[in-house]
């Protein structure tokens, strides 16, 4: 060999070796990360042994600038790409809440959920061209698949629009490529189906990695798929010729250079092409079974359990590297030894880190309690029993901390001294941090949050035109087109016909069809499509046809879009809004409001009810200033309503959480929002003739809720209040209640008992009557407001 061969050839085996050490130190994580849960350090571990070497193959083509949309066994991704130390590893397993000990999640999420940021504090966006990044894992299965989607659908845009060059920190030329991670029994999922079909259709640089070790848990592979391979089964969607679909290969998971070449081969085709690809990845094992809650000796036969062991990645690893000269016997057992020692003393220091702050508070009480016995006073045998219970746990949680504070404190309701004074400082301050620890970060602050857009009212020309309500919008969103070159817009009919609404009526054709284009009908993955592109800097605008088509993407918004602000503690944002139109229109598929299913699964987004068209022109402003996701339903019936046109289109802003006095009164507050207040209106007419006066109150958006307490301001004056919306019974209007009952203690202003009038609990008839006999009406308001002004 001549001296460059010489030194390619000792960089080569440097590589290979490393990888091994990597390999061996990852299969150590998950062998310790086992015991801890086992004796109880941690509460429950999901590992990604036997699942090293092909992670580690996959990594090598990870690139700054790619995004991994992965599940909860891919430590050895985090690992190989700096993403993740084994030290932060550990301290998620703790489930440490320090943000600087478990940078991912602080302590929120079950190990192996790995995030990067994307924007900072200050609102500007991270330079993630230049970084390694992943989208917030979570743990429901295939739910990492439709935000794949719009993470790879964003390097098709940065490539194909001019306008995107410039946001070079965004993307380099869409050269990006979206690594998705998935178990073979998690393809049996809708969610991995309608990703891989509209991967394929629009040709987007996403490659999929399906780790198959045969079964679901406990269910074989044969029960799961057809013919009993995902590969097999989707040969349909291969790519041929000049046609779309995605190019597929099948590798071993053992086979460390077979993977190497042939990962290479395909995720260098999907980043300079654009073509989606899959790697099935076979014959992987699983050393330890599915997780630390069972074991699979329980299902898995003495014949099978045999070849997984012959069969384990990291052993056949080793066999190569003996085999092709590259190591010795001695050398890799040095290499498992060290691989051991790294593995413990990272578990060891992230003991430590998350330890050590639960025994100074432990220290703190037990100092407190002492002068407190010290005093004489109070039941001196209960104080040094909890003590003594609490200095004799080895590994004391905080809630142990706390709820000994808190037995005292109850032991001893009239009791005061000074050192019972103390004890009660330490449990309320003590409480406020776990609250900061725990129970914050659902929404953004600072300069992402929309609660601090500064409210800029519309401004109107003496003679500013009357137009349709939609007619509003479209020219709303032609100016925004035209000056936010980071907006997009797409879902079914929205591109060439303008959306069902005429809402982008003639704006594809001004805009091209990148920027509003045409959709499949696929709810789930136009929500996917919008999360990831919002993931990576673009703005959508994702839209679901009808309110009642929510359903189809609720899953998305609820446990990825809802929860990221929180599971991320604030590190990694989604700015999508997704647009829908709803209430009242015809028949059981396309009337519904159901707004509390929406509320309660979406609380982390905010959710916009705009009376009129106007208005959600300024809320989508709003919006657009911050980094926030929300979803926005305009009202069916308001899209024809004439509406006087703001100058200011594109600057004005509708603060989200304020409510606005439509109609002062002094009888009764009546609450209410979107179409609904136009059927209260037409009430109120009755009512004056009675000389009933009613305030009603546009609640304008239900999260978040009347910040300012307008409602209450309200009540104090009236003393009646009536909650209407189109939702069943216990749904919005139960919500609306709550709030202002409970929260904003209106309960202590009232004169009669409150009411709720909601539509009736099935879903709205067909026809006019079908509509007047299912929902609130203009009748059923004047009634229950006269018989709430006779009691």
């Amino acid at each position: 060999m001549n001296m460059q061969s010489q030194l390619s050839f000792e960089e080569f085996r440097k590589e290979v070796l490393n990888d091994f050490r990597l390999a061996c130190i990852s299969r150590e994580v998950s062998l310790l990360g086992r015991r801890e849960v086992l004796t109880g350090k941690a509460k429950f571990g999901i590992f990604g042994d036997g699942k090293e070497v092909a992670q580690i193959a996959m990594t090598k083509y990870f690139k700054p600038g790619d995004f991994r949309s992965g599940y909860y066994r891919d430590q050895t991704i985090a690992f190989a790409s700096g993403i993740a130390t084994v030290e932060q590893f550990f301290s998620q397993l703790y489930a440490d809440p320090d943000i600087n000990n478990d940078p991912f999640s602080a302590g929120r999420q079950m190990n192996s959920h790995f995030a990067t940021p994307n924007i900072d504090a200050e609102g500007n966006w991270l330079n993630l061209a230049a970084m390694k990044n992943t989208a917030a894992d979570m743990a429901p299965t295939a739910a990492q698949m439709p935000r794949a989607l719009g993470l790879a659908y964003a390097s098709k845009l940065f490539r194909e629009v001019p306008e995107l060059q410039q946001y070079d920190h965004l993307s380099r030329n869409g050269n990006e490529v979206c690594f998705a991670t998935i178990g073979d029994a998690s393809t049996s999922e809708g969610h991995f189906w309608e990703t891989v079909n509209a991967a394929g259709v629009l040709q987007v640089p996403l490659v999929i990695f399906v780790w198959d070790d045969g079964y679901g848990i406990s269910v074989p592979r044969k029960y799961q798929t057809t013919k009993g391979s995902i590969s097999i089964a989707m040969e349909g969607f291969r790519k041929s010729g000049n046609s779309n679909g995605l190019e597929i290969y099948n590798v071993k998971g053992w086979d460390y250079a077979g993977m190497c070449e042939t990962f290479e081969e395909g995720i260098r085709k999907a980043r300079e092409t654009h073509v989606p690809v899959l790697f099935h990845v076979e014959e992987i094992t699983q050393p330890q079974g599915h997780s630390t809650s069972g074991s699979h000796e329980r299902y898995k036969s003495k014949e099978r359990l045999a070849w997984e062991k012959e069969f384990d990645c990291n052993l056949k690893m080793r066999q190569w590297l003996l085999g092709n000269a590259l190591a010795d016997e001695a050398l890799l057992q040095q290499i498992e030894a060290e691989a051991k020692t790294i593995a413990q003393d990272s578990r060891r220091a992230a003991w430590e880190k998350y330890i050590a702050p639960i025994k100074a508070q432990v220290q703190e009480l037990l100092s407190l309690c002492e002068a407190l016995l010290g005093e004489g006073l109070g039941d001196t045998a209960y104080i040094t029993k909890v003590m003594q219970e609490l200095a004799s746990n080895r590994e004391p949680q905080r809630r142990d901390v706390l709820k000994t504070a808190a037995g005292i404190l109850f032991k001893h309701p009239r009791n005061f001294s000074a050192a019972l004074e103390d004890l009660q400082q330490f449990y309320d301050r003590q409480l406020a941090v776990e609250k900061e620890n725990y129970n914050t970060y659902l929404y953004a602050t600072g300069p992402n949050s929309v609660l601090n857009v500064p409210e800029v009212p519309a401004q109107y020309a003496e003679d500013a035109p009357l137009i349709n309500g939609y007619e509003i919008l479209n020219r709303y969103f032609d100016q925004l087109f035209s000056h936010h070159p980071l907006v997009f817009a797409f879902g079914e009919d929205v591109g060439k016909i303008g959306d069902v609404n005429q809402g982008f009526a003639g704006l594809q054709q001004k805009h091209g069809k990148t920027r509003i284009a045409d959709t499949g009908i696929r709810e789930l993955t136009i929500m996917g499509q919008g999360i990831g592109m919002a993931l990576r800097g673009l703005r959508p605008i994702a839209e679901i046809q009808y309110l009642d088509y929510l359903l189809y993407g609720l899953q998305p918004l609820s446990d990825d879009v809802a929860s990221l602000q929180y599971r991320t503690r604030g590190t990694q944002f989604c700015p999508i809004i997704v647009r829908t139109r709803g209430h009242r229109l015809e028949g059981i598929w396309h009337s519904g409001s159901p707004m509390g299913m929406i509320v309660n699964s979406l609380r982390g987004i905010h959710v916009c009810v705009p009376r009129n068209m106007v208005q959600a022109a300024g809320m989508y402003n709003t919006l657009l200033k911050a980094n926030e996701p929300a979803i926005m339903i305009e009202a069916l019936n308001g899209y024809r309503l004439k509406e006087r046109l703001p100058e200011n289109l594109q600057d004005f802003t509708v603060p989200l959480g304020v409510t606005e006095i439509l109609h002062p009164g002094t009888d009764i507050t009546i609450v209410s929002y979107g179409s609904t207040l136009r059927v209260i209106e037409d009430a109120m007419q009755v009512l004056e003739q009675q000389d009933i006066s009613c305030e009603l109150i546009d609640v304008q958006t239900l999260l978040p809720f009347d910040i300012h307490q307008s409602i209450l301001a309200s009540l104090k004056k009236t003393n009646r209040i009536l909650f209407v919306d189109e939702d069943v019974p216990g749904g919005g209007t139960a919500y609306m209640f709550q709030q202002v009952m409970e929260v904003q203690g209106g309960y202590r202003w009232l004169d009669v008992a409150p009411r709720t009038l909601a539509a009736q609990a099935h879903r709205p008839a067909y026809g006019s009557d079908g509509d007047y006999f299912s929902k609130p009406n203009a009748e059923d308001v004047v009634k229950i407001v006269m018989d709430m002004i006779r009691e």
